[in-house]
């Protein structure tokens, strides 16, 4: 047998919460403004520290940050090099458009490859000096770290090393140049 109740009672309505008095805040509202100001702070912290941060003060101050040794292995965008980086891109016989740039406030100088494909390689090496390269991952473009090369005479020399068995179809080859080179 079945049973049906039915009731004329109806929830209770909540009573609304009493608000703090003039002059205080509830425990909540304060910690909720503080987690605010530590995220704020935070996200100024980290944009200012981070590599686009770094560049973005670095164009404050004029100058790079790091000129000599201190580029050894370093990325030169984020460093302020390419501000005034020279370039040497032969214009004949360059079928993977390689590049020396050089940075003379930097004391430094990278490569770039501009037309490889990916797992094409590119190196960079000072005469006497560090040896950097970098891998095309994805796209056709890439660019070393720095290598120093110091405040006078240097030699350096660039290549483009197509992958075995890859799409490219250039040749390994090199560009070399000195302080003395026609860097535009």
């Amino acid at each position: 047998m079945t049973t049906s109740r039915t009731s004329d009672h109806t929830a209770p309505t909540p009573e609304p919460e009493a608000e703090p008095p003039a002059g205080r805040r509830s425990w909540r509202s304060t910690g909720t403004r503080l987690a605010y100001a530590v995220a704020i702070v935070s996200a100024v912290a980290a944009a200012v520290l981070s590599p686009l941060g770094e560049h973005v003060v670095k164009a404050f101050l004029d100058e790079p940050t790091c000129p000599g040794e201190a580029c050894e292995g370093k990325n030169p965008q984020n460093q302020g090099c390419t501000e005034d980086a020279r370039t040497l891109k032969p214009a004949g016989g360059n079928p993977a458009l390689l590049q020396l740039r050089y940075s003379e406030e930097c004391q430094a100088v990278w490569a770039r490859i501009e037309r490889g494909n990916p797992g094409d390689v590119v190196t960079v090496e000072a005469a006497g000096g560090a040896k950097r390269s970098a891998e095309i991952e994805y796209g056709d473009d890439k660019f070393t770290s720095m290598v120093r090369v110091g405040d006078g005479e240097f030699q350096v020399t660039a290549c483009a090393v197509p992958k075995t068995g890859g799409k490219s179809t250039y040749q390994h080859y090199c560009i070399r140049a000195s302080e003395a080179t026609a860097w535009r």
